[in-house]
């Protein structure tokens, strides 16, 4: 049984340069590009309009951009100076909230997985800092999740690797193999019960987190899966890819129930909109510069 998604609005050109990650609160989505600017669109009206930007977040351009479960915390990572009052640590590449915004995951480029307070009193503070080195140095770390009520980190690295940390404990908990491409994305479902894991390889990986056994691979993108996010009930896995397609798969079947391929150009993030009513919204968001929003059909 496939679902259908129709084309409910598309903003054309809503960023100057490509569009790198997308997050959500139960009012807007939030994305960033290339430039400087992260926007926001409200999306509890049919013209999802923008509603506001921020300027200078990242002086040279914003790739990942995260938003906490409660929809109360953002935060983003890019290449720029280092504002007064931010994480310090210019090496961070990947960023993830976790449920009410208190713990801050981030990747390093030379490997390291770092766990932060920050809504302690004063500056963030680290709490955890693991090291994935086997060598001389550590293999970049090119994505990042927390599980919801943080006690979980999982992080996607450039040599296949998807490491577990349990952030109580401070101890590695699964060393994830079974893809052997650099990890590009990396998603706990809702109550972290699955871990879905893409990149290179084109293949969704999906893990259960209580034994780290590897349960399924779902296949059909044509090249790098970039972004993968679940719906709420953790029924569904949204994913697109550089083939310029977004597919939904269902998780009980391990199958793709619909595909939508608008663009012959990446597709470098999708996100599910937070249901507040009978049909689900999604959007996409890549090198087209424009975000498109799809609604589920009525009856499907």
């Amino acid at each position: 049984m496939s679902k259908q998604y129709l084309t409910a609005h598309t903003v054309d050109n809503a960023h100057i340069t490509d569009i790198f990650a997308l997050a959500a609160t139960q009012k807007s989505i939030l994305s960033a590009s290339g430039s400087s600017s992260i926007h926001v669109h409200g999306t509890t009206t049919p013209s999802f309009s923008l509603t506001q930007t921020i300027s200078a977040a990242h002086s040279l351009g914003c790739h990942h951009l995260c938003t906490s479960g409660n929809g109360k915390v953002a935060a983003s990572s890019g290449h720029s100076e280092i504002p007064k009052g931010a994480v310090k640590d210019a090496s961070i590449w990947a960023v993830a909230l976790n449920e009410n915004g208190q713990f801050l995951a981030t990747t390093t480029r030379d490997g390291r997985v770092i766990v932060w307070d920050v809504v302690d009193k004063g500056s963030p503070k680290i709490i955890r800092e693991y090291e994935t080195s086997t060598g001389s140095s550590g293999s970049f770390g090119m994505c990042v999740d927390l599980s919801g009520n943080g006690k979980f980190t999982a992080s996607g690295h450039q040599n296949g690797t998807v490491y577990i940390f349990n952030n109580d404990s401070g101890r590695l908990v699964h060393a994830l193999t079974g893809l052997t491409k650099a990890i590009r994305t990396v998603s706990f479902s809702p109550g972290s019960t699955r871990l879905a894991a893409a990149g290179d390889a084109a293949v969704i990986a999906l893990y259960d987190m209580q034994h780290g056994e590897h349960v399924a691979n779902l296949t059909g993108h044509s090249a790098w899966v970039t972004s993968v996010d679940w719906n709420d009930s953790g029924e569904f896995l949204l994913s697109g890819a550089m083939d310029g397609k977004a597919k939904v798969w269902s998780i009980e079947r391990k199958v793709c129930v619909a595909t939508h391929s608008e663009t012959d150009k990446p597709v470098w993030a999708v996100k599910w909109l937070p249901k507040t009513g009978r049909n689900e919204f999604f959007c996409t968001a890549g090198a087209n510069r424009s975000l498109s929003f799809y609604r589920e059909a009525t009856g499907a």
